[in-house]
């Protein structure tokens, strides 16, 4: 039988504010507009509907969302809407464990899979959680 508590996010600081979904949702999105718009910038030659073209738009993606959770704990589409990956015990991710949760993303399904904290599969694979900046100490906005 689960209790309040069990339903609560699973948080790295007591005053930590877990991510909702609508802001995580929104994130991504932005990161595949970016994507989108660079794989269009770097590599002008390929068909917008050409199997190559939805290869290398991942790529830009998996290769983005790693370099900028690595670096400051959030993608680009993560820090303009204000929320950070981190470590269950508040920490940043290594870069092997931000290798892992992205390559989860890429994937789809495990990131449509989520607990009743509110983290996907590949939150619980990696040990992080998705915050608010603002609600954790060192990160800020």
């Amino acid at each position: 039988m689960s209790t309040p508590a069990d339903a609560a996010p699973a948080l790295p600081w007591p005053g930590a504010v877990s991510a909702t979904l609508g802001r995580r949702f929104a994130a991504i999105c932005v990161d595949w507009l970016a994507s989108l718009i660079l794989a269009r910038l770097l590599l002008p030659w390929l068909s917008w509907d050409s199997a190559q073209y939805s290869l290398a738009v991942l790529g830009v993606f998996f290769v983005e969302v790693v370099l900028f959770t690595w670096l400051t704990a959030s993608s680009f589409g993560q820090r303009i809407l204000g929320i950070a990956v981190v470590g269950v015990n508040g920490r940043r991710l290594g870069l092997w464990w931000v290798l892992v949760r992205t390559a989860l993303i890429c994937l789809v399904i495990p990131a449509l899979v989520y607990d009743s904290r509110r983290r996907g599969l590949q939150d619980l694979v990696a040990g992080s959680v998705v915050v608010m900046r603002a609600s954790l100490p060192g990160l800020g906005r």
